[in-house]
């Protein structure tokens, strides 16, 4: 299996490897993958430091590279970490941005089964690691469903940012959440009982608000409360 740091002997063709299997799996599925693919391809090809395995780029720069606004990438960065693709190693500080890694594991799960639209060779180099022949099984992420991004909303992105960073929370106590309403920078969510919502509420609140602002900075207060 590829190294989780591209560097060492051989390691540019590795770089290359990585970039071909997010593209070949891109070129088979739809637009709107396509597109959140291209635009890491091209994050990682213009701004990643492969020496040091570290993405530290500001928002306003990337919008500029993707041809955005930064509202947008907000959405697509939080998709990417949502993704496991992106991980965050240091969260952004006044002057300093944030700083994201590869999850080249990740990535590699997730393309897997595109290699042999590449080559025999390619999925060969990808499933084993031809120094001593042994193949090495890519790892996957627990059995906690990764959410649906598909209504876009701030709670839906939100929901793929704390499935990645805490799959095991996520499961517990903050997959059941449904998105009640948003009234200028309140969201309000609902829990499947009192107790849940008096949990959720004194207990992670603030990793609540810190994910939802990850996606939407207009997210001033989550709320939960117990649903019908």
């Amino acid at each position: 299996m590829l190294l989780t740091k591209p560097v060492g002997r051989g390691a540019a063709a590795r770089k290359y490897d990585i970039l071909t299997a997010l593209g070949a799996h891109a070129l088979a599925q739809g637009r709107a993958e396509q597109v959140l693919a291209l635009r890491l391809v091209t994050l990682i090809t213009a701004r990643y430091n492969w020496g040091r395995d570290e993405l530290a780029v500001g928002q306003r720069e990337i919008a500029r590279l993707w041809s955005v606004d930064e509202r947008t990438v907000k959405r697509e960065m939080a998709k990417l970490r949502g993704r496991g693709w992106l991980e965050l190693s240091r969260a952004a500080a006044r002057g300093r941005v944030a700083e994201y890694r590869l999850g080249i594991e990740r990535l590699l799960s997730d393309t897997q089964d595109g290699w042999d639209r590449v080559g025999p060779d390619f999925a060969h180099r990808l499933e084993g690691d031809d120094t001593d022949g042994k193949v090495v099984p890519l790892p996957v992420r627990g059995d906690v469903p990764p959410p649906d991004l598909s209504p876009g909303t701030e709670w839906a992105l939100a929901q793929a940012v704390l499935h990645a960073e805490a799959p095991g929370l996520y499961a517990s106590w903050l997959r059941a959440l449904r998105r009640d309403n948003r009234a200028g920078g309140r969201l309000t969510l609902t829990a499947p009982s009192r107790f849940h919502a008096a949990y959720v509420q004194t207990h992670l609140a603030v990793r609540l608000l810190d994910a939802c602002r990850a996606v939407d900075d207009g997210v001033a207060e989550v709320v939960v409360i117990a649903g019908p």
